[in-house]
């Protein structure tokens, strides 16, 4: 089932894809805070030249990170390196604190796509990710996808930019969603995003930029300067 908000339904509602104006979607969830993984694929890792974590590496954006899809993505005026990064992500429907990988289920309403936006040029990642508008999200919420071996590509202007797998990542969905409730309470809408495939890349004005989980959808947006 696939759950959406739009300008004339803004309360959760299902939809049909080949049905569904896509210039009327909201962001389908308002998170009040995202959890974003980092370092969760091992082919970004070593592209990175980062060290393998031995447990997640996250940190967070705030509520006005959240952005709707097809809507433009407007360059901040304090950065000249504005980079994408595809990235499947759980939406939580209750209230919950300290559960097991086997339980989260039972907790997650469903997952959704997000492009986590970094601005390269600036130090330090909180600078860098947390931004007004910095967490496109959407298209909307697929209750009942198969995570496993899902494909993942990410294409600007066309041109595929990411190319990969689920089954890439170093620590599943439900491992991660566990992970981040033993260490803060989770709130319904919340967002957990579990990090993004190698090449995530530059963005510049008018760059078209289509994010796709198989099984969920396409997150689209377009760059343009403020």
């Amino acid at each position: 089932m696939k759950l959406a908000r739009t300008r004339s339904r803004p309360q959760r509602h299902q939809v049909d894809p080949d049905e569904v104006d896509h210039d009327e979607l909201l962001a389908p969830c308002e998170p009040g805070t995202l959890f974003c993984v980092g370092r969760n694929y091992a082919e970004k890792i070593d592209q990175m030249e980062y060290d393998v974590p031995e447990v997640p590496d996250f940190f967070i954006k705030p509520a006005v990170a959240a952005h709707p899809p097809e809507t433009e993505i407007t360059i901040p005026s304090w950065t000249e390196d504005l980079t994408y990064a595809g990235e499947l992500a759980a939406v939580v429907e209750r209230e919950c604190r300290d559960i097991e990988p086997e339980d989260v289920d039972d907790y997650v309403l469903g997952y959704t796509i997000m492009n986590d936006l970094d601005c390269l040029d600036q130090e330090r990642r909180t600078a860098r990710k947390a931004f007004d508008g910095s967490a496109p999200l959407g298209p909307w919420i697929e209750t009942d996808p198969d995570l496993e071996s899902a494909d993942i590509e990410t294409t600007i202007n066309g041109e595929v930019r990411q190319d990969a797998n689920t089954d890439m990542m170093l620590f599943r969905p439900e491992e991660l969603v566990s992970f981040m409730s033993k260490r803060f309470t989770l709130k319904p809408d919340d967002v957990v995003a579990f990090g993004s495939p190698a090449n995530p890349g530059g963005l510049e004005a008018g760059d078209d930029v289509e994010i796709t989980y198989e099984g969920i959808g396409t997150l689209r947006n377009t760059v343009v300067e403020r």
